[in-house]
């Protein structure tokens, strides 16, 4: 068996459909299935049970002998949420709960970090372990993840096998759900199918131009294919960036999504809201030496590429991956 967490969400469920795609079908999908809008991302996918995430700990504790790897993606993400709470709870005691399980039972584990955890960037965007304690993020969601990856980091004992991914900018397919929290391309097609036109963030910074603004923005599908990699590999523990290595900037973005939906270019700026203004990231690019030195190869699908294929495959047809 595979355990996959947060199963029913936007990177979870791609996971799973590329599991299948391998011939993996004996997974067991973990979350909270209460959402009826989160259904469909798992829909038509071959798995073998399903397991409420409150109920998870009882059911690895009855089943541990049958799991073969654990896939830690669950986690509450939503980087407005500012009650410290609700991440203790299901960010970093959850995380913790998994990472004693998979020590107790000896099951290799790879689990959802987070960019956020860069902050500003003043420390730059190396996953040199050294790095980790200095780091300040900008939000609670960001603090949470942080602070499990500075206690897996001190752990005195560890899964045989175990990697924390800092996600980037991830966007593609299953995220209809995420509301403010789906990508900038999944919000750029929304705006463009309504209006014919996209407005972008104005800068605030006088280093970036209107639209100017970059970020490493990662396509789910490339993620997913790091991710199987590293159940095969199982080896090199410890916390791994997981962008491309390249930042795009957002008009970048903006004309790929044009482009794709085969609509004329009409782009125009708005200030950015004054509640997120001066937490705002203008720029961010993994340092992707880490999972090459490894031994990972692949290349990572361009901003074109995955647009292209996110719009045209998934957004204009309404399919989910």
């Amino acid at each position: 068996m595979i355990v996959v967490t947060g199963a029913a969400g936007f990177i979870g469920s791609g996971l799973v459909a590329r599991l299948n795609l391998e011939g993996y079908n004996d997974i067991v999908l973990v979350d909270d299935f209460s959402r009826a809008d989160k259904n469909k991302n798992f829909e038509g996918k071959t798995y073998s049970e399903m397991v409420d995430r409150e109920t998870f700990h009882t059911w690895l504790q009855e089943n541990h002998a049958q799991v073969e790897f654990v896939f830690h993606l669950g986690a509450r993400t939503n980087t407005a949420e500012f009650d410290k709470a609700i991440f203790d709870k299901l960010n970093l005691g959850y995380s913790q709960m998994i990472w004693n399980a998979c020590v107790e039972y000896g099951l290799p584990v790879v689990y959802a970090s987070s960019a956020a955890t860069y902050g500003m960037g003043e420390h730059g965007y190396s996953d040199d372990h050294a790095i980790i304690p200095q780091l300040k993020p900008l939000n609670p969601y960001g603090d949470s993840k942080n602070d499990f990856d500075k206690w897996a980091l001190v752990q005195p004992k560890q899964p045989f096998f175990w990697a924390g991914l800092k996600f980037f900018n991830v966007y593609g397919p299953n995220e209809f759900h995420k509301s403010r929290m789906a990508s900038v391309i999944f919000h750029s097609y929304n705006q463009i199918k309504a209006s014919g036109k996209m407005k972008l963030f104005r800068s605030h910074n006088p280093k970036f131009s209107d639209g100017g603004q970059m970020r490493d923005f990662v396509y789910v599908k490339d993620l997913c294919d790091v991710m199987f990699f590293l159940m095969l590999h199982r080896k090199d523990s410890g916390i791994y960036n997981m962008g491309t290595g390249k930042a795009r900037t957002f008009l970048d973005l903006t004309k790929a999504t044009f482009k794709a939906m085969d609509v004329a270019e009409d782009i125009g700026f708005v200030d950015t809201p004054a509640d997120i203004r001066d937490k705002y990231q203008y720029f961010t690019e993994a340092d992707m030496s880490k999972l090459r030195s490894i031994g990972y190869a692949e290349p990572f699908t361009s901003l074109e590429e995955g647009v292209a294929d996110y719009v045209k495959n998934y957004l204009i047809p309404g399919k989910y991956w």
